[in-house]
């Protein structure tokens, strides 16, 4: 990513001048940082001595992660339960689909569930996935009701002693209800038959700052508990990253960095801001 690299090199030579400043904020602002963010690092700019600049910007971009356990929280002796949420394009159905393999790697019986219905392009998209991981998937019928295609895949995977449960769920709905209370009515109908371990969002990482307001919209309806950050790649500097988990004090876990089954790995916060500085 390298979004401070340049300025950093810069400022470490001479006292950071107006135009530098403003060159830097802009650029910090293009990274989908956020505005205010954005500030309190161009105000540290201006207040730090240049020897000791590298080392306090490092040290406000630690803090404004949240200190929260970024593993996935599996149950002990049953079935864990992931619930994926997110808008449609952000790669969801293909995150869920890394998730299963990352796990099946590890030794875990693993099942997925096509519980959005409402799109036929992406059940036939987690069936191929499941056909070339090995993964088992239930479905159901085009414009089923999701909650009922999620019920079915949590009593199956409970009945037969999966470990893990992966839900993909509607990211819009051809139908007059709306979506937060269709994810509410999934979660509530899978928790008669078993705990939701983790409610995890999918966000692509070149949305930008609507990132954030999609973010608010889930949270309220589903509370999260982790975010995986999708597309975190040459095309996008990165900064909507930490300007999510900033702003909803949530993790992030995962994040995808490509469309191949291994371009997923776990969030390493150290390497994400030596990536980000350069």
């Amino acid at each position: 990513m390298g979004l401070f690299g340049s300025f950093l090199s810069r400022f470490s030579k001479n006292k950071a001048g107006l135009e530098d400043l403003e060159e830097f904020r802009k650029a910090l602002i293009e990274s989908d940082i956020g505005a205010e963010f954005a500030e309190e690092i161009i105000k540290l700019v201006e207040r730090e001595r240049v020897e000791e600049l590298a080392g306090r910007i490092t040290d406000q971009l630690k803090g404004a992660l949240v200190k929260s356990d970024r593993q996935i929280r599996f149950a002990p002796n049953r079935l864990t339960t992931i619930l994926i949420v997110g808008v449609n394009g952000t790669g969801k159905t293909t995150s869920v689909a890394k998730l299963a393999r990352k796990y099946q790697d590890q030794g875990l019986r693993v099942m997925m569930a096509a519980a959005d219905t409402f799109r036929a392009a992406a059940v036939d998209q987690l069936l191929t996935w499941g056909n070339r991981i090995g993964v088992p998937v239930v479905t159901g019928k085009t414009n089923s009701d999701p909650a009922a295609v999620a019920f079915d895949a949590a009593d199956k995977a409970k009945r037969e002693n999966f470990d893990l449960l992966l839900i993909d769920t509607a990211g819009r709905l051809h139908t007059k209800n709306n979506l937060m209370d269709e994810l509410g009515k999934v979660r509530r109908v899978v928790e008669k038959v078993t705990p939701i371990d983790e409610v995890l969002l999918v966000l692509d990482g070149t949305t930008g700052q609507n990132g954030i307001v999609q973010g608010r919209a889930f949270q309220e309806a589903v509370t999260l508990s982790g975010l995986i950050v999708t597309k975190l790649d040459g095309s996008t500097k990165g900064g909507i990253a930490l300007a999510t988990e900033r702003a909803l004090q949530i993790p992030i876990k995962f994040v995808g960095t490509g469309e191949g089954i291994e371009d997923f790995s776990a969030f390493e916060a150290d390497s994400y801001i030596a990536g980000l500085l350069g």
